[in-house]
């Protein structure tokens, strides 16, 4: 099997959920996919979806943006207001840039524009799982799978990131922070003080094999903002170095 697995039992096969509304799309997805040893489970809609990732941990979601009712942006960020950081790659036939942004926005990790290439398709998945959590040699990588952490408590500008207990507190306050914002802003702590180029963070936190759109950065910097910052129009913490990247403010 390429791409991501060798001869394990399908028990074992990363898994992955396909929300697609079109029976004939999912059927060709679950015959594509389970032939590059992914084991794939269906829903059509936001119910489905939410009862397919509590029996089946899924390690990516695949998301089609035009679904019947409530739309993919709309499931994507209902999946990140209830708490799961499980990767999201959606899909649409309408290769938009609004498409792109909104899916960034609500908290997608990837994009794949209609008609795509099963070869890509796998690729992206296959990188969504390294980037997930990284698995030892001639495993496949495991989201479900706890992370063995030992790094130190982060602290600057009033803000405390606890990577053990993937924890972060704002002036005494925890918040909720989803996976990517997370890691981007656990790079942003370790180097504060200092500016982080926009492609260092894309090499550290999406990975260097990411290819997809490089305003991701940006977007995720916007919505970590709105969780850290009293006012995220006029940022105390993470600030912008235009043309450069950002710096976190090492002062409270």
């Amino acid at each position: 099997m390429n791409a991501v697995a060798i001869e394990r039992e399908r028990t074992e096969w990363p898994r992955v959920l396909v929300i697609e509304e079109d029976e004939d799309q999912l059927f060709e997805l679950t015959i594509g996919l389970g032939r590059e040893g992914f084991a794939i489970s269906g829903a059509r809609d936001n119910a489905e979806a939410l009862a397919a990732i509590e029996r089946d941990r899924p390690d990516v979601i695949l998301l089609e943006v035009m679904l019947p009712g409530m739309s993919g942006i709309d499931v994507c960020r209902a999946l990140r207001d209830r708490g799961i950081s499980t990767p999201i790659i959606m899909m649409s036939s309408r290769n938009e840039e609004l498409d792109v942004v909104l899916g960034i926005e609500v908290g997608a990790d990837d994009y794949v524009a209609k008609p795509y290439r099963m070869r890509e398709l796998v690729a992206r998945i296959g990188a969504q799982l390294r980037r997930s959590l990284p698995a030892p040699a001639g495993e496949v990588a495991r989201p479900r799978r706890p992370a063995v952490v030992s790094s130190p408590i982060l602290s600057a500008g009033g803000i405390v990131l606890d990577p053990e207990r993937h924890e972060v507190t704002v002036a005494d306050r925890e918040i909720e922070i989803p996976l990517r914002e997370f890691q981007l802003l656990r790079e942003l702590l370790e180097h504060a003080g200092r500016v982080v180029t926009r492609d260092e963070l894309l090499e550290r936190v999406w990975g260097l094999d990411y290819d997809g759109d490089p305003r991701i950065v940006a977007t995720l910097v916007g919505r970590l903002r709105a969780r850290i910052e009293v006012d995220p129009d006029n940022p105390t913490h993470i600030i912008t170095i235009r043309g450069v990247g950002y710096r976190f403010n090492d002062r409270s």
